[in-house]
């Protein structure tokens, strides 16, 4: 995954994507949606974050600390900009009244990504706890957006070592096969990536040079 990766100017996060077979999504029974406590958190304080606010008390609070894009914002942002703030930010928060306005123009994107925003108090304090939070846990799932068998997940980010990586890796992983009704069976294949490197397939061999 590292290797066949291009050094970038922001962290990059690892994701890892698990595809399904033989489950009908379209039956709310099958469908998937997890918070899972990581072995590892993704390093202290470089979770970055973005807000969707109303508030302009609260978001003037949060410069410096997060990326804030005001309600009357949201209907601006194009399928390009979006798609930037899923590869450069590890959490998504929004104060409670905003999530209707992020669900109606945002959701198609962050659904299957499993980046729809966690509702936040209008406060800094909250909001500190909730960004802590979040560096220590993965949320998948596919009840939103299209029944597409697969789930995503951030894992951690390219500064972790391996083997911490490798540990969120299964710990996701096993999280998810409980789900499954016929586990292992269930499992088409199984993908990891740097935000902007190459899906790597998990278990197969690395090519040979």
């Amino acid at each position: 995954m590292r290797s066949g990766a291009e050094k970038r100017k922001f962290r990059q996060a690892v994701d890892l994507a698990i595809n399904f077979k033989d489950m009908d999504f379209s039956k709310p029974d099958n469908r998937i949606e997890l918070s899972i406590k990581l072995p590892h958190a993704y390093k202290a304080g470089t979770s970055r974050a973005v807000v969707f606010a109303r508030d302009k008390g609260f978001a003037s609070a949060l410069s410096g600390k997060a990326k804030v894009i005001l309600e009357n914002e949201i209907p601006a942002l194009d399928k390009k900009a979006v798609e930037a703030l899923l590869n450069e930010y590890d959490v998504f928060l929004a104060e409670g009244p905003v999530m209707l306005s992020v669900g109606k123009y945002l959701g198609q994107q962050l659904a299957p990504k499993g980046k729809m925003p966690k509702p936040v108090n209008a406060d800094v304090k909250a909001f500190d706890s909730m960004l802590a939070s979040a560096s220590g846990s993965a949320k998948l799932g596919n009840k939103k957006g299209k029944n597409m068998p697969v789930v995503h997940s951030a894992i951690g980010n390219e500064e972790m070592p391996d083997e911490k990586l490798a540990e969120n890796a299964f710990a996701v992983y096993s999280a998810v096969l409980a789900e499954l009704p016929s586990g292992e069976q269930n499992i088409k294949s199984i993908y990891m990536k740097l935000t902007m490197g190459p899906a790597i397939k998990i278990g197969e061999k690395a090519n040979k040079e």
